[in-house]
């Protein structure tokens, strides 16, 4: 019986796919930011850049597109940061409170008050 690596993918492939970098911008993305496309890919885009453009038309989790691409999050954020730094996605991180409940700065809705008052 042959054990199967858990790394299916080889280190050249790896590398290649890469480029040779082995470190991403830790400070932008992590697994949980949250990647949007803001192009559609171009001609003669690396297929995996391709791949993550189409697959974030709607707002998709780096660890969702490790999966969907069969590759590791390390490559995955290689490649993401590439898209990044031509404009070509947005990441954001999720926020721990949902937008519809946060509140608005309370010296708004003073204004407000006062604005509706004097209607």
């Amino acid at each position: 019986m042959t054990s199967r690596p858990v790394d299916r993918e080889g280190p050249d492939r790896l590398y290649v796919v890469t480029g040779g970098r082995s470190r991403a911008d830790e400070s932008t993305i992590d697994i949980v930011s949250l990647i949007v496309s803001e192009c559609d890919p171009t001609p003669g885009m690396q297929s995996e850049h391709v791949k993550i453009l189409r697959m974030c038309r709607t707002p998709t989790a780096v660890v969702e597109i490790s999966s969907e691409l069969d590759l590791p999050v390390g490559v995955v954020k290689i490649l993401l940061c590439d898209l990044l730094d031509t404009g070509r996605i947005t990441a954001r991180h999720p926020s721990s409170t949902p937008a519809w409940a946060q509140l608005p700065d309370r010296e708004i809705l003073k204004q407000v008050l006062v604005g509706l008052e004097k209607l």
